[in-house]
């Protein structure tokens, strides 16, 4: 089942979600600042690509202060806002029977793209 809502979700937008997060995350590894919040952002692209099967995990090796200082200046700069993105997209699909999985993945992207430091996808 998660194979087939994977096809699904890549030919419904998933690829074009991927596509963006992996471009603005490579723009963000231009700069040296920059880096952790780019590989951050390919590490969104990864999971926007196939997000069924896969789950959210706090890191054995969080980072520590340092990945909540991260956080705090990754929420002040951009992760609001995508977090909203993907949690209005999410109750949109959700109005539907159909489109339920989907809004269930968008609700687990928000919760990676509002705090991404310190966590894992299994």
């Amino acid at each position: 089942m998660n194979f087939l809502g994977n096809i699904l979700w890549f030919v419904l937008g998933g690829f074009l979600v991927s596509l963006y997060y992996f471009i603005v995350g490579v723009l963000f590894c231009i700069t040296i600042i920059g880096i952790p919040f780019g590989l951050q952002l390919i590490k969104l692209a990864g999971f926007a690509l196939w997000p069924f099967g896969h789950d959210i995990q706090s890191d054995t090796n969080d980072g520590g202060c340092l990945s909540i200082v991260m956080n705090v200046i990754w929420i002040l700069v951009g992760g609001v806002e995508i977090a909203m993105i993907h949690l209005t997209f999410g109750a949109f699909l959700c109005i539907t029977i159909v489109g339920i999985p989907f809004g269930l993945q968008h609700f687990k992207m928000a919760l990676l793209a509002l705090i991404p430091f310190g966590k894992k996808i299994s």
